[in-house]
């Protein structure tokens, strides 16, 4: 099944969601604000990423800015933050047969959900 890490406030991430749902094809909401990922899911979505937590981080988030911009911080510490702060990551994510992408460019969407 497909899932998707989705905000409803985000005009890409509504996009991908509406792709997925014209494929046809079963799938699952994520709504990764309020049901917000644990440390370990996030380490377990990066790998499935294959990236880095930085790689993950929207770095333009007020938030970062505001409280990690510039800091030194470890692997673990970026993804502590995305689970303090579940605005930081990128979206959407679409994950299907164990890998994932950052579904912001729908071409790449329909690559990989093929």
């Amino acid at each position: 099944m497909i899932q998707i890490y989705h905000n409803p406030r985000c005009g890409k991430s509504r996009n991908c969601l509406a792709f997925i749902e014209q494929i046809n094809q079963e799938y699952e909401i994520i709504p990764y604000l309020t049901e917000t990922p644990s440390f370990d899911e996030l380490k377990a979505l990066l790998k499935k990423l294959n990236l880095q937590p930085i790689e993950l981080v929207r770095i333009k988030e007020k938030i970062w800015i505001e409280n990690y911009k510039g800091k030194e911080l470890t692997n673990d510490q970026i993804i502590q933050a995305m689970t303090d702060n579940p605005i930081l990551i990128e979206r959407p994510i679409v994950i299907k047969d164990g890998k994932a992408i950052i579904g912001r460019d729908l071409d790449k969407v329909a690559s990989f959900l093929d």
